[in-house]
Protein backbone atom coordinates (compact mmCIF):
# COMPACT_ATOMS: atom_id res chain seq x y z
CA UNK A 1 0.00 0.00 0.00
CA UNK A 2 1.09 3.70 -0.72
CA UNK A 3 2.21 4.98 2.44
CA UNK A 4 2.44 8.89 1.56
CA UNK A 5 -0.56 10.44 -0.62
CA UNK A 6 -2.08 13.38 -1.88
CA UNK A 7 -5.37 14.32 -2.40
CA UNK A 8 -6.80 13.03 -5.83
CA UNK A 9 -8.01 15.81 -8.13
CA UNK A 10 -11.93 16.33 -8.65
CA UNK A 11 -13.45 13.38 -10.20
CA UNK A 12 -13.59 13.17 -13.71
CA UNK A 13 -10.59 15.39 -14.15
CA UNK A 14 -7.60 14.15 -16.32
CA UNK A 15 -4.41 13.38 -14.60
CA UNK A 16 -1.38 15.42 -15.93
CA UNK A 17 1.70 13.42 -14.68
CA UNK A 18 2.16 9.72 -13.77
CA UNK A 19 3.30 8.51 -10.62
CA UNK A 20 6.57 7.42 -12.04
CA UNK A 21 7.48 11.34 -12.31
CA UNK A 22 5.44 12.35 -9.18
CA UNK A 23 7.83 9.78 -7.17
CA UNK A 24 11.12 10.56 -9.26
CA UNK A 25 10.34 14.40 -7.84
CA UNK A 26 10.09 13.17 -4.57
CA UNK A 27 6.43 14.53 -4.33
CA UNK A 28 3.70 12.42 -2.28
CA UNK A 29 1.79 9.82 -4.30
CA UNK A 30 -1.87 10.43 -5.22
CA UNK A 31 -5.00 8.32 -3.84
CA UNK A 32 -6.08 5.57 -5.62
CA UNK A 33 -8.75 7.39 -7.69
CA UNK A 34 -6.01 8.98 -9.42
CA UNK A 35 -3.96 6.52 -9.88
CA UNK A 36 -7.24 4.93 -11.48
CA UNK A 37 -6.05 3.22 -15.21
CA UNK A 38 -1.96 4.10 -14.72
CA UNK A 39 -1.81 0.45 -13.07
CA UNK A 40 -4.56 -0.87 -15.34
CA UNK A 41 -6.78 -2.34 -12.94
CA UNK A 42 -10.05 -0.90 -12.43
CA UNK A 43 -10.57 1.00 -8.69
CA UNK A 44 -14.40 0.99 -7.45
CA UNK A 45 -15.48 3.33 -5.22
CA UNK A 46 -18.92 2.09 -3.29
CA UNK A 47 -21.12 3.50 -0.82
CA UNK A 48 -22.88 1.01 1.43
CA UNK A 49 -26.33 3.18 3.51
CA UNK A 50 -29.29 1.64 4.81
CA UNK A 51 -32.88 1.77 3.04
CA UNK A 52 -36.09 0.49 3.79
CA UNK A 53 -36.49 -0.93 0.52
CA UNK A 54 -34.01 -3.25 0.80
CA UNK A 55 -34.66 -6.51 2.47
CA UNK A 56 -31.35 -6.70 3.87
CA UNK A 57 -31.51 -2.83 5.11
CA UNK A 58 -28.71 -1.57 3.02
CA UNK A 59 -28.12 -0.13 -0.74
CA UNK A 60 -25.24 0.04 -2.84
CA UNK A 61 -24.13 3.08 -4.40
CA UNK A 62 -20.89 2.52 -7.00
CA UNK A 63 -18.77 4.47 -9.27
CA UNK A 64 -15.87 3.92 -11.38
CA UNK A 65 -15.37 7.57 -12.14
CA UNK A 66 -17.07 10.01 -10.04
CA UNK A 67 -19.46 11.00 -12.68
CA UNK A 68 -21.56 7.83 -13.36
CA UNK A 69 -23.30 6.42 -10.97
CA UNK A 70 -25.02 2.96 -10.61
CA UNK A 71 -27.10 1.26 -7.95
CA UNK A 72 -27.28 -2.59 -6.66
CA UNK A 73 -28.52 -4.52 -3.78
CA UNK A 74 -25.42 -6.83 -3.39
CA UNK A 75 -21.75 -6.85 -3.43
CA UNK A 76 -21.95 -9.83 -6.25
CA UNK A 77 -23.93 -7.43 -8.38
CA UNK A 78 -21.32 -4.82 -8.43
CA UNK A 79 -19.23 -5.78 -12.07
CA UNK A 80 -15.77 -6.62 -10.70
CA UNK A 81 -13.79 -8.69 -12.34
CA UNK A 82 -10.13 -10.27 -11.02
CA UNK A 83 -7.36 -7.84 -10.41
CA UNK A 84 -10.41 -4.82 -9.60
CA UNK A 85 -10.38 -3.10 -6.52
CA UNK A 86 -13.47 -2.20 -4.83
CA UNK A 87 -13.25 0.49 -2.50
CA UNK A 88 -16.45 0.83 0.29
CA UNK A 89 -16.89 2.77 3.42
CA UNK A 90 -18.24 0.29 5.27
CA UNK A 91 -19.00 -3.60 4.95
CA UNK A 92 -22.27 -4.72 6.89
CA UNK A 93 -22.27 -7.83 8.54
CA UNK A 94 -25.47 -8.75 5.98
CA UNK A 95 -22.87 -8.29 3.24
CA UNK A 96 -20.05 -10.39 3.94
CA UNK A 97 -21.05 -13.75 1.42
CA UNK A 98 -20.84 -10.85 -1.06
CA UNK A 99 -17.79 -9.70 -0.16
CA UNK A 100 -16.44 -13.37 0.09
CA UNK A 101 -17.84 -14.22 -3.75
CA UNK A 102 -16.03 -10.68 -4.98
CA UNK A 103 -12.74 -12.27 -3.42
CA UNK A 104 -12.80 -15.53 -4.46
CA UNK A 105 -13.29 -14.08 -7.88
CA UNK A 106 -9.62 -12.23 -7.48
CA UNK A 107 -11.16 -9.07 -6.57
CA UNK A 108 -9.49 -6.79 -4.16
CA UNK A 109 -11.79 -5.23 -1.15
CA UNK A 110 -11.25 -2.60 1.06
CA UNK A 111 -12.68 -1.06 3.50
CA UNK A 112 -12.68 2.19 5.37
CA UNK A 113 -10.55 2.10 9.03
CA UNK A 114 -12.29 5.15 9.97
CA UNK A 115 -16.03 6.16 8.86
CA UNK A 116 -15.52 9.85 10.65
CA UNK A 117 -12.95 10.49 7.68
CA UNK A 118 -15.44 10.82 5.15
CA UNK A 119 -17.63 13.62 6.63
CA UNK A 120 -14.20 15.53 7.12
CA UNK A 121 -13.38 15.26 3.66
CA UNK A 122 -16.62 16.16 2.43
CA UNK A 123 -16.88 18.97 4.47
CA UNK A 124 -13.61 20.38 3.14
CA UNK A 125 -14.85 19.61 -0.61
CA UNK A 126 -17.69 21.37 -0.03
CA UNK A 127 -19.52 17.82 -0.88
CA UNK A 128 -23.74 17.01 -0.39
CA UNK A 129 -24.31 15.00 2.08
CA UNK A 130 -25.79 12.35 -0.30
CA UNK A 131 -24.34 8.69 -1.65
CA UNK A 132 -23.06 10.54 -4.50
CA UNK A 133 -21.52 12.74 -2.12
CA UNK A 134 -19.40 10.36 0.33
CA UNK A 135 -18.31 8.24 -2.63
CA UNK A 136 -16.28 11.52 -3.81
CA UNK A 137 -15.59 11.94 -0.90
CA UNK A 138 -14.17 8.33 -0.26
CA UNK A 139 -12.43 8.93 -3.93
CA UNK A 140 -10.00 11.61 -2.47
CA UNK A 141 -8.88 9.25 0.37
CA UNK A 142 -5.46 7.78 0.76
CA UNK A 143 -5.01 4.30 0.15
CA UNK A 144 -3.05 3.97 3.06
CA UNK A 145 -6.60 4.56 5.25
CA UNK A 146 -7.78 1.16 4.08
CA UNK A 147 -7.87 -1.65 5.21
CA UNK A 148 -7.55 -4.91 2.69
CA UNK A 149 -10.14 -7.45 3.90
CA UNK A 150 -9.43 -11.01 3.29
CA UNK A 151 -11.51 -14.77 3.18
CA UNK A 152 -10.35 -15.40 6.65
CA UNK A 153 -10.96 -12.04 8.45
CA UNK A 154 -14.80 -12.02 7.12
CA UNK A 155 -15.43 -15.66 8.12
CA UNK A 156 -13.84 -14.95 11.51
CA UNK A 157 -15.77 -11.43 12.12
CA UNK A 158 -18.99 -12.37 10.81
CA UNK A 159 -19.95 -15.90 11.45
CA UNK A 160 -17.71 -16.26 14.87
CA UNK A 161 -16.76 -12.90 16.59
CA UNK A 162 -20.04 -11.26 15.65
CA UNK A 163 -22.17 -13.81 16.96
CA UNK A 164 -20.16 -14.59 20.36
CA UNK A 165 -19.73 -10.71 21.28
CA UNK A 166 -23.60 -10.72 20.93
CA UNK A 167 -24.00 -13.80 23.03
CA UNK A 168 -21.97 -12.07 25.29
CA UNK A 169 -23.70 -8.56 25.53
CA UNK A 170 -26.96 -10.56 26.39
CA UNK A 171 -25.62 -12.17 28.82
CA UNK A 172 -24.55 -9.41 30.59
CA UNK A 173 -27.74 -7.43 29.75
CA UNK A 174 -29.54 -10.22 31.75
CA UNK A 175 -26.89 -9.84 34.49
CA UNK A 176 -27.87 -6.20 34.85
CA UNK A 177 -31.93 -6.82 35.06
CA UNK A 178 -31.56 -9.41 37.26
CA UNK A 179 -29.51 -7.21 39.88
CA UNK A 180 -32.38 -4.58 39.86
CA UNK A 181 -34.99 -7.31 40.65
CA UNK A 182 -36.04 -8.97 44.11
CA UNK A 183 -34.29 -12.22 45.44
CA UNK A 184 -37.66 -14.01 44.09
CA UNK A 185 -37.74 -12.61 40.62
CA UNK A 186 -34.32 -12.74 39.84
CA UNK A 187 -34.34 -16.28 40.21
CA UNK A 188 -36.56 -16.68 36.84
CA UNK A 189 -33.73 -15.21 35.13
CA UNK A 190 -31.00 -18.10 35.79
CA UNK A 191 -31.92 -20.44 33.78
CA UNK A 192 -32.11 -17.80 30.51
CA UNK A 193 -28.64 -16.73 31.71
CA UNK A 194 -27.07 -20.09 32.35
CA UNK A 195 -28.14 -21.30 28.83
CA UNK A 196 -26.24 -18.00 27.02
CA UNK A 197 -23.34 -18.65 29.20
CA UNK A 198 -23.34 -22.64 27.62
CA UNK A 199 -24.12 -21.13 24.21
CA UNK A 200 -20.52 -18.35 24.64
CA UNK A 201 -18.76 -21.83 25.87
CA UNK A 202 -19.89 -23.53 22.36
CA UNK A 203 -19.15 -20.65 20.28
CA UNK A 204 -15.79 -20.20 22.08
CA UNK A 205 -14.78 -23.90 21.30
CA UNK A 206 -16.10 -23.03 17.54
CA UNK A 207 -13.77 -19.89 17.58
CA UNK A 208 -10.65 -21.45 18.57
CA UNK A 209 -11.03 -24.23 16.39
CA UNK A 210 -11.54 -22.35 13.44
CA UNK A 211 -8.33 -20.30 14.54
CA UNK A 212 -6.21 -23.04 14.74
CA UNK A 213 -7.18 -23.89 10.63
CA UNK A 214 -6.73 -20.13 9.53
CA UNK A 215 -3.80 -18.69 11.59
CA UNK A 216 -1.08 -20.74 11.60
CA UNK A 217 0.75 -18.71 14.87
CA UNK A 218 -2.52 -19.59 16.36
CA UNK A 219 -1.63 -22.40 17.96
CA UNK A 220 1.82 -21.85 18.73
CA UNK A 221 0.48 -18.65 20.60
CA UNK A 222 -2.30 -20.42 22.76
CA UNK A 223 1.03 -23.03 24.01
CA UNK A 224 3.43 -19.78 24.30
CA UNK A 225 0.72 -18.28 26.30
CA UNK A 226 0.38 -21.21 28.45
CA UNK A 227 -4.16 -20.22 27.95
CA UNK A 228 -4.83 -24.06 25.99
CA UNK A 229 -7.96 -25.12 27.57
CA UNK A 230 -9.44 -21.75 28.43
CA UNK A 231 -12.28 -21.29 25.74
CA UNK A 232 -12.44 -17.68 27.04
CA UNK A 233 -8.86 -16.69 26.70
CA UNK A 234 -8.54 -18.81 23.70
CA UNK A 235 -11.32 -16.81 22.12
CA UNK A 236 -10.10 -13.52 23.40
CA UNK A 237 -6.49 -14.50 21.46
CA UNK A 238 -8.44 -14.77 18.08
CA UNK A 239 -10.96 -11.77 18.11
CA UNK A 240 -7.30 -9.38 18.71
CA UNK A 241 -5.43 -12.02 15.86
CA UNK A 242 -8.60 -10.88 13.25
CA UNK A 243 -8.96 -7.71 14.18
CA UNK A 244 -4.92 -6.17 15.23
CA UNK A 245 -2.11 -6.49 12.77
CA UNK A 246 0.54 -7.84 15.20
CA UNK A 247 3.53 -8.26 12.38
CA UNK A 248 2.89 -5.38 9.93
CA UNK A 249 2.28 -2.62 12.42
CA UNK A 250 4.74 -0.54 14.01
CA UNK A 251 4.82 -0.59 18.20
CA UNK A 252 4.04 2.68 18.37
CA UNK A 253 0.51 2.04 15.79
CA UNK A 254 -0.33 -0.71 18.37
CA UNK A 255 0.17 1.48 21.12
CA UNK A 256 -1.82 4.00 19.79
CA UNK A 257 -4.74 1.28 18.60
CA UNK A 258 -5.08 -0.79 22.19
CA UNK A 259 -5.34 2.71 24.36
CA UNK A 260 -1.52 1.90 25.84
CA UNK A 261 -1.57 5.56 26.17
CA UNK A 262 -2.64 7.86 28.67
CA UNK A 263 -6.29 9.13 27.63
CA UNK A 264 -5.47 12.37 26.81
CA UNK A 265 -8.13 14.20 25.14
CA UNK A 266 -6.35 17.16 22.60
CA UNK A 267 -5.92 18.74 19.53
CA UNK A 268 -2.07 18.61 19.43
CA UNK A 269 -1.78 14.54 21.38
CA UNK A 270 -3.99 12.63 18.88
CA UNK A 271 -3.48 9.30 20.45
CA UNK A 272 -7.27 8.83 21.33
CA UNK A 273 -8.49 8.98 17.85
CA UNK A 274 -7.16 5.42 16.88
CA UNK A 275 -8.12 4.29 20.05
CA UNK A 276 -10.33 1.19 19.93
CA UNK A 277 -12.17 0.06 23.30
CA UNK A 278 -13.35 -2.90 22.12
CA UNK A 279 -9.89 -4.24 21.55
CA UNK A 280 -8.49 -2.84 24.57
CA UNK A 281 -10.75 -4.64 26.62
CA UNK A 282 -10.18 -8.08 24.61
CA UNK A 283 -6.42 -7.02 25.46
CA UNK A 284 -7.00 -6.63 28.87
CA UNK A 285 -9.35 -9.72 29.50
CA UNK A 286 -6.44 -12.02 27.60
CA UNK A 287 -3.94 -10.26 30.26
CA UNK A 288 -5.73 -11.15 33.30
CA UNK A 289 -5.64 -14.95 31.48
CA UNK A 290 -2.10 -14.82 31.10
CA UNK A 291 -1.14 -12.54 34.31
CA UNK A 292 -3.33 -14.56 36.53
CA UNK A 293 -4.30 -11.22 37.97
CA UNK A 294 -5.48 -7.92 37.40
CA UNK A 295 -3.27 -6.14 34.84
CA UNK A 296 -2.23 -2.54 34.63
CA UNK A 297 -1.20 -0.30 31.65
CA UNK A 298 2.59 -2.03 31.59
CA UNK A 299 1.30 -5.14 31.73
CA UNK A 300 -0.91 -5.08 28.97
CA UNK A 301 2.16 -3.92 26.89
CA UNK A 302 4.14 -6.05 27.97
CA UNK A 303 2.15 -8.51 26.48
CA UNK A 304 1.85 -6.44 23.52
CA UNK A 305 4.65 -6.76 22.71
CA UNK A 306 5.27 -10.26 23.35
CA UNK A 307 2.79 -10.92 21.05
CA UNK A 308 4.22 -8.89 18.10
CA UNK A 309 7.85 -10.95 18.75
CA UNK A 310 5.91 -14.30 18.44
CA UNK A 311 4.18 -13.50 15.60
CA UNK A 312 7.12 -12.06 14.08
CA UNK A 313 9.40 -13.81 11.49
CA UNK A 314 12.97 -13.84 12.72
CA UNK A 315 15.86 -13.53 10.62
CA UNK A 316 18.26 -16.07 10.24
CA UNK A 317 22.06 -14.90 10.79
Amino acid sequence: MVGNTMVAPAPGSPEKTSVLAVGARGERVPSPAARQGVQGRRIIYADVHRTGKNGEGFRITYTTDGVAFKHVDNFTDIPAKAGDKVFVDVLPLQHTDGAIELLRCGVEVYYLRRTTLIAKRREEMKLPKSARGDIKALMSIEERLFRKVSEDFLVMRRRMIAAYRSLMKTRQQLINKAEALSENERDTLKPAIKTIEEQIEVMAAKIAEESGRRYPAYDKLVDELGIRGGLSSMEVLAELLTYVDFVNSPLRRLKKLLGLYKPVRSRKKKQWRIYDGGLRQALNRLAVSYYGTIPNGRMCWQLTRRLKELLTPQTQG
